[in-house]
């Protein structure tokens, strides 16, 4: 037991001087878990986003800065690719990610972003409730066209403080397609490592009627039970250029269908952004 708790002990000690060492010069973060932030690539600048999902699933997305105000980026997901299932793709064409800041941050106003989010997280599911209804969307749906500002202060390292509006009209989910809400916040730690925690309200996915879908249809599909999305996540900038990211998502486990058991789960990010 002992001996555990030394190598325990001994690692994180590694980690954290690792992180004290580097991460200088390491660029405000673009998103937290999931949600978007005011900031935005730089020009030249291009970031590649590795995400390990549940079920062994992966989630690629690559953004590329336009201008210090401008960004564009895609994604593309794939479930199963780890593990011994058949994999599967979310859907056949890519998802797409923009972002115009049009209000840089000063001392006393927050920065303002406009953009459009098409990736949603898990499987993309489409379901014939019947035969006029038909279920097309993530299991957790995508932010959408969206309004996110944020705010910096250096207090003890740096805190951010970010909140938006979205709207989603891109997945085809007739019962539910409510103006959202989100905010979070990203804390440096020490210099390299920084936590994120996360509010997504879910308004866009909060109206299901549980007790009139039939049974085979919970065992098919997965929506909201209405007490939104809570998301942590911790970074790890290794570099300026190489981060590594352990994401807990749905703690007040909000995910109703697919499995019984469900509850939160764990994901894990790398991402490299560089110059061209």
């Amino acid at each position: 037991m002992k001996v555990s708790i030394s190598f325990y002990s001994l690692t994180f000690s590694v980690l954290l001087i690792g992180a004290s060492l580097s991460g200088q010069g390491v660029p405000p973060p673009t998103n937290l878990v999931s949600i978007p932030t005011g900031g935005t690539l730089q020009r030249g600048q291009y970031e590649l986003e590795i995400l390990m999902q549940t079920g062994g699933g992966i989630l690629s997305r690559l953004g590329v800065g336009f201008s210090d105000r401008f960004s564009m980026g895609m994604s593309y997901g794939i479930q199963h690719f780890i593990g011994n299932e058949k994999p599967s793709l979310n859907r056949f064409i890519p998802e797409v990610q923009l972002k115009y800041r049009f209000m840089d941050e000063s001392y006393n106003r927050p920065a303002i972003s406009l953009g459009l989010d098409t990736q949603g997280r898990g499987i993309f599911q489409e379901i014939n409730l019947d035969t006029a209804t038909t279920i097309e969307r993530y299991e957790i749906k995508a932010i959408g066209i969206y309004l996110v500002a944020s705010k910096n202060w250096q207090i003890m390292g740096n805190l951010g403080i970010h909140g938006g509006v979205s709207k989603n009209t891109i997945e085809a989910d007739q019962t539910d397609n409510d103006i959202n809400l989100f905010f979070g916040l990203d804390k440096d730690i020490i210099p390299g490592l920084s936590t994120f925690l996360e509010y997504n309200f879910a308004l866009d996915d909060n109206d299901y009627d549980i007790d009139e879908i039939n049974l085979y249809t919970l065992s098919e599909i997965t929506v909201g039970k209405g007490k939104g999305y809570l998301n942590a996540g911790i970074r790890w900038n290794m570099s300026s250029s190489l981060s590594l990211e352990v994401d807990i998502n749905d703690i007040l486990v909000n995910k109703v269908g697919k499995v019984e058991w469900y509850n939160f789960s764990r994901e894990l990010k790398v991402v490299y952004n560089e110059f061209f």
